[in-house]
């Protein structure tokens, strides 16, 4: 079975904390009828610190559209190679090895693909396939996981290579001024992640099954109006409510795997916020310690969108506490509703004489 990997994560020097947010919240929106309630939010997200890829005063202003598509473009090829090396060198993987790019972004766009570039720089054959998702938002991770499962199984020995890379300071709009977008403002963050599944060996989660779940006529919860200033993100005040609705589903996947969603051994889900999580914990009737993982990503980094999944990962790789044969979940959200869940086992690569 297809075996996912030691995520390689970065995240780019400049760095804001939450009490920098909120100094630039009072000083920016000081006339704004409902500071008081975005400072109360932005402080109850539990985000410590974000990282960006420009200093704070080139993010709060708008060069337009095209001067951020090219920031975007000259910045994912200055910060993406690396992270993608180190995931091949914990999958002990070339990249002549790999089958299949799939590459995730909502935060800036580019045709043809980043995909295309990678593969004519960075040394993979020609016969690479490419799988780019721009349209997923936060879930992307989690869709990019189960895609990878999907070509894995269907081509055994193949392996595929998973890139996220989310520069969500790209799309701050300074003329959005109504709560969900000031929220957003304090709540997400830069970074690029990567990550291998392999179709044979490796050490990592192997995966079992997958599924995704929408819930139906939500599609207006979570958007983007795309406007000649780039993307407005939109951010309903039902969002932070969808779990009870997803966790059937997330009990569903695992019943049909004939697991308990209740009594997994981890939890690898995306932390966009700290209700998703609490109430995740609640309807699962799992303690708090179980979402430890996201709640560290979000406490350092911030809601780094389709890249949350991978770090809430690597960080479980790096508390070394996994043995063969736990089993655990993996669920991405976004907009849709959207979930993308996966199912997988502890798999520990077998010892060489």
């Amino acid at each position: 079975m297809a075996v996912l990997c030691k995520p390689a994560i970065a995240v780019p020097e400049y760095i804001l904390t939450q009490e920098d947010t909120l100094e630039l919240a009072r000083r920016m929106h000081k006339d704004h009828s409902q500071l008081r309630l975005v400072l109360r939010l932005i402080e109850h997200t539990g985000v410590r610190k974000r990282h960006l890829i420009q200093p704070i005063d080139k993010v709060l202003k708008h060069p337009g559209l095209d001067a951020r598509s090219a920031v975007y473009e000259e910045e994912s090829k200055a910060r993406v190679p690396a992270v993608v090396r180190e995931a091949l060198d914990r999958a002990e993987l070339e990249p002549a090895q790999i089958d299949l790019i799939v590459y995730v972004s909502c935060t800036g766009f580019m045709m043809p693909s980043l995909t295309a570039w990678l593969i004519n720089t960075l040394g993979f054959r020609s016969e690479t396939r490419q799988m780019p998702i721009a349209q997923l938002g936060c879930a992307a991770g989690g869709a990019a996981i189960n895609r990878a499962h999907d070509f894995c199984t269907a081509y055994p020995d193949s392996n595929v290579l998973i890139v996220a890379c989310e520069f969500c300071s790209l799309c701050y709009q300074p003329t959005d001024l109504g709560v969900g977008s000031l929220l957003s403002n304090g709540l997400f963050g830069d970074a690029v992640a990567a990550a291998v599944v392999r179709g044979t060996g490796g050490t990592g989660v192997r995966l079992e099954r997958n599924s995704s779940y929408l819930i139906p006529h939500t599609e207006d919860w979570i958007s983007y109006a795309v406007r000649s200033t780039g993307f407005h993100f939109q951010l309903d005040k039902r969002v932070p409510g969808t779990m009870e609705p997803l966790a059937p589903a997330l009990r569903a996947i695992a019943r049909e795997h004939q697991w308990d969603a209740g009594e997994l051994d981890f939890y690898i889900v995306h932390a966009g916020g700290p209700r998703i999580l609490d109430d995740l914990c609640r309807f699962l009737e799992v303690p708090p310690d179980a979402f430890r993982f996201s709640r560290a990503t979000l406490t350092e980094y911030g809601n780094i969108a389709s890249g949350v999944v991978l770090d809430a990962l690597a960080r479980m790789f790096d508390e070394a506490s996994a043995v063969d044969g736990q089993r655990g979940l993996l669920a991405g959200f976004g907009p849709g509703i959207t979930a993308e869940m996966a199912l997988g086992t502890w798999a520990s690569a077998p010892a060489t004489t």
